[in-house]
């Protein structure tokens, strides 16, 4: 069958990644010892030949001009938190007045777009505007819209890293290395890469577009900065993997085509709890094609949700009073001689190997919590974290109960008696009984072991996983690093092992936690045991540059002192940049929309008072009701003008962290202060003056 297939052929297989520039488009339009070369680089991350670069280039070419294609673009990922590209056409002039379509393997390995405008942390001023993008090899070329796009990474003239990919890739190079090391220890001669691995589940809101366009908050901030609640929230929860409406059924089925076109395995659809939110997960992939990947799923969602008249919101927290959304970062480690590192088989007490690399993700959460938590924060995480949706900003470690038994007699050298509880018995005698999971799953804790993986639950849905993979990646590999040390010149190596183990969970055994995260005595609990509270992305932030945490960086050469400093100073500036443009439309819809309709209300109630009074008629209600409107329509008047100067005060700070921790004390408390009052007015006002959308009309008429 073509490769130019439709997404109205159903069956999958026929079209999944046919505008993928993958493995079989490879094999059949390269060179044997070209595609055996990019095969290495792509599963050993080896590099790659110019020669060869050309060669690729050229068939990349005819591939994608076949499908129509006449641009190619540089795609990545630089530090505004969304993918960027710059689009370039195949033409080259003839001396004849026509053209040629051409695409060297110099313009497939290098980019220059302009590296100024990006955020740059101050790394770049406005007058050294040159930058580079380089091709990424390790995940496939696609082609979308007309154009050939080319995973790249992005840097610098002067070499300083300015994307996100770069890190990450620098990551799984490091942990393979000492992932690798530790194997070796354990007599491994056949693995010589390790590769961590993703899956993101990614959760959204789809709200009609018609709505949407009425409410300023939503286009300018993609949230609703005013709201009260609809009679109706989740607290039935029958939404939850409940039966799926006609049109977010259609608007499905077409996303998961226009994904698995672009060979994104994307595998699992349903309801989520609050009212018009959803979940869509993919099978993992390494962890740079997951990133990549993700940050495509999320701009493929938002445009296959215009085509049904609907808008696809990925704001963490886009209504008040219910859930927000994330994305649960499934992450696990693997050889390739066929080894998952993390998971422990039928007995893990007898797997040693399996718990030396558990032990040390133990350590590397234990250490580097303040990294976790810093990976997953922004303003619109921050409504989230903590609420019963998400784990708390306290990062902890959940275990199960089997596993921390296992640990608790590593430790102490007690006997652990044989489980012999390992089926679940459903007690129908026509249904299956089947083995139990290693554990249980605890949906308020961080960093959960589900089985074979750890599912970190604090990323925001808008978040990229590249981040927060390169910090897991580096932190696991430096205490990977430190066991190899200790290890690699022992002369005993198992009672060396359990020494280095032992010790290893003694002074880190404070981050597990089964409980419940949600629980107030946890918050005291977690103090006492010396673990942080990072409550908002203000308090967070600044640890970005703990001496401990530059040095594992700049021990990898992942990232420079200096890197990591732009990094922290981006991330504080678009905090405060966010809640500001927040401040900005509340006070633009206050005083153009919902002033006048709290003024509107009132005149209505004193028309009515006089005509009433005139015919002798009680007018009571009235009275109340204008006096209540009247006196709210005051005061928030007032409340709108105290957020606007209070905006003004933002000059007398210095610094990106003092201005964060301004706009987080004194300008958010200020939007609370007046969106309080806004929505006790939208409770008492009739729904033809109230200017826009509510709630009830937002989440129940999709």
């Amino acid at each position: 069958m073509s490769e130019n297939v439709t997404a109205s052929v159903k069956y999958v297989p026929d079209y999944f990644g046919c505008n993928v520039f993958n493995e079989e488009t490879m094999k059949k339009r390269l060179p044997k010892n070209v595609y055996q070369a990019l095969l290495k680089t792509q599963r050993l991350g080896t590099a790659l030949d110019p020669d060869v670069a050309e060669v690729i280039a050229s068939a990349m070419r005819e591939w994608a001009v076949e499908k129509g294609v006449t641009h190619y673009t540089h795609w990545f990922h630089p530090m505004t938190g969304v993918t960027a590209e710059k689009h370039d056409s195949f033409i080259s002039p003839t001396k004849d007045g026509k053209v040629i379509m051409e695409f060297s393997g110099k313009e497939l390995i290098k980019g220059e777009p302009d590296a100024s405008s990006f955020p740059s942390g101050g790394l770049r001023a406005t007058f050294e505007a040159r930058g580079y993008t380089a091709w990424d090899p390790t995940s496939p070329a696609f082609v979308k819209d007309g154009s050939l796009y080319i995973p790249t990474a992005f840097c610098s003239y002067t070499g300083e890293i300015l994307d996100k990919k770069t890190p990450l890739l620098r990551s799984m190079d490091v942990i393979s290395e000492q992932a690798i090391r530790v194997l070796r220890l354990f007599g491994n001669t056949t693995a010589t890469r390790a590769t961590t691995t993703v899956g993101a589940e990614q959760e959204y809101f789809l709200v009609d577009k018609k709505l949407y366009d009425k409410r300023k908050d939503l286009i300018f901030t993609g949230r609703t900065l005013f709201g009260a609640k609809a009679p109706k929230g989740q607290e039935l929860e029958d939404h939850y993997f409940g039966n799926i409406k006609e049109r977010v059924a259609a608007y499905m089925k077409d996303l998961d085509e226009e994904l698995w076109k672009l060979g994104i395995p994307s595998k699992t659809k349903h309801n989520e709890v609050a009212p018009a939110q959803h979940e869509m997960a993919p099978v993992f992939t390494t962890s740079n094609v997951a990133a990549d990947q993700n940050a495509l799923t999320m701009e493929i969602m938002k445009k296959t949700a215009l085509k049904h008249g609907l808008v696809c919101l990925l704001h963490e927290k886009p209504f008040a009073g219910v859930n927000g959304s994330g994305k649960h970062n499934n992450w696990a480690i693997s050889t390739n001689d066929g080894q998952n590192l993390l998971d422990p088989g039928a007995n893990p007490k007898d797997n040693i190997q399996f718990l030396t690399f558990l032990v040390a993700i133990i350590k590397a959460v234990n250490d580097y919590a303040d990294l976790l938590r810093i990976s997953v924060a922004s303003a619109g995480n921050d409504h989230r974290l903590g609420a019963n949706e998400a784990p708390p900003a306290i990062v902890s470690i959940f275990l199960g109960d089997e596993l921390e038994t296992i640990l608790d007699a590593l430790e102490t050298g007690k006997m652990i008696s044989e489980n012999k509880d390992k089926e679940f018995v459903i007690g129908v005698e026509a249904l299956p009984n089947f083995p139990k999971d290693t554990t249980d799953r605890n949906r308020t804790s961080p960093f959960a072991f589900t089985g074979n993986k750890f599912e970190f639950r604090a990323l925001g849905s808008s978040d990229s996983i590249a981040c927060t993979n390169m910090i897991i990646n580096t932190s696991v590999a430096h205490v990977l690093k430190e066991f190899a040390d200790e290890l690699e010149g022992s002369t005993d190596f198992a009672a060396d092992l359990n020494k280095l183990l032992i010790r290893t969970i003694k002074e880190n055994k404070q981050v597990i936690f089964n409980g419940n995260g949600y629980d107030e005595s946890w918050i005291e609990e977690a103090a006492r045991r010396g673990l942080h509270n990072l409550a908002s992305t203000a308090d967070a932030v600044p640890h970005y540059t703990d001496d401990k945490n530059v040095a594992i960086f700049e021990e990898f050469k992942v990232l420079t002192r200096t890197e990591i400093q732009s990094r922290q100073e981006i991330l504080l500036e678009n905090y405060s940049k966010i809640i500001n443009i927040e401040a900005l439309t509340m006070v633009d819809m206050a005083r153009k929309q919902i002033i006048p309709a709290g003024l509107e209300f009132t005149k209505t109630l004193a028309d009515s008072m006089v005509a009433k009074n005139t015919m002798g008629i009680s007018f009571e209600a009235e009275k109340k009701l204008a006096d209540k409107a009247s006196c709210l329509t005051n005061s928030i008047l007032e409340a709108t003008d105290a957020l606007d100067n209070k905006l003004l005060d933002v000059k007398n700070y210095e610094g990106g962290e003092a201005i964060a921790r301004f706009y987080r004390d004194e300008i958010f408390a200020a939007m609370q202060a007046l969106r309080a009052l806004v929505d006790e007015l939208e409770t008492i006002t009739p729904e033809k003056i109230w200017p826009f959308p509510t709630y009830a009309d937002l989440l129940f008429r999709v």
